[in-house]
């Protein structure tokens, strides 16, 4: 009885979190559609990628983008494990289909400013590199955030987005670097 119990459970939270995502929906197409502050979300989303295309390191685009891929999809299960244990929150919406998440961040700022970071000097110190990336991104660009209300950390700390922003800047470094790229043809 146990296992059906829990699928009754399962049900009850499902709805729950189907009543929530109307509530949040409605939010953004009563309150925050076409305000500023969505504009300026949806700049953030589009304005980085079309910086990217024209500044890009262009014979080395296959490798910075598979960076950005493993960006986006690490800080997209960072943050929805981090949203489900409450950790933080994101106050303002940009789209009813995918309300919890701040679009963004996750598909454009993040993966966008790691493979510019990838690519400029890059005789640098990847450590030095990594950790000034982090620091801005951690003290600087979440401040920012918060103070307007597109990031609620609740009692998350700064040294914890600095820790992440360091292991997705690595992360992304390293399949930057991977050198067993093939040609499929050649095989």
């Amino acid at each position: 009885m146990a296992f059906m119990e829990g699928i009754e459970q399962s049900r009850k939270g499902a709805e729950m979190i189907i009543k929530g995502n109307k509530i949040m929906a409605e939010a953004v197409v009563n309150n925050f559609l076409f305000t500023w502050q969505w504009w300026f979300g949806i700049g953030l989303f589009v304005v980085p990628w079309i910086i990217w295309l024209l500044f890009r390191k262009k014979d080395s685009t296959g490798r910075l983008l598979i960076g950005g891929l493993i960006t986006i999809i690490l800080s997209l299960v960072i943050d929805l494990i981090a949203l489900s244990l409450g950790l933080w929150r994101y106050p303002m919406k940009f789209s009813p289909v995918a309300p919890m998440l701040l679009l963004p961040y996750h598909f454009s700022l993040v993966p966008v400013s790691i493979m510019f970071v990838i690519q400029i000097r890059p005789k640098v110190n990847i450590l030095f590199k990594g950790v000034i990336f982090a620091m801005l991104a951690a003290y600087g660009a979440m401040k920012f955030f918060v103070l307007i209300h597109f990031y609620d950390p609740k009692n998350w700390l700064s040294i914890y987005d600095f820790c992440i922003y360091l292991f997705l800047f690595f992360v992304a470094y390293w399949f930057s670097k991977i050198d067993s790229y093939k040609s499929i043809s050649e095989q």
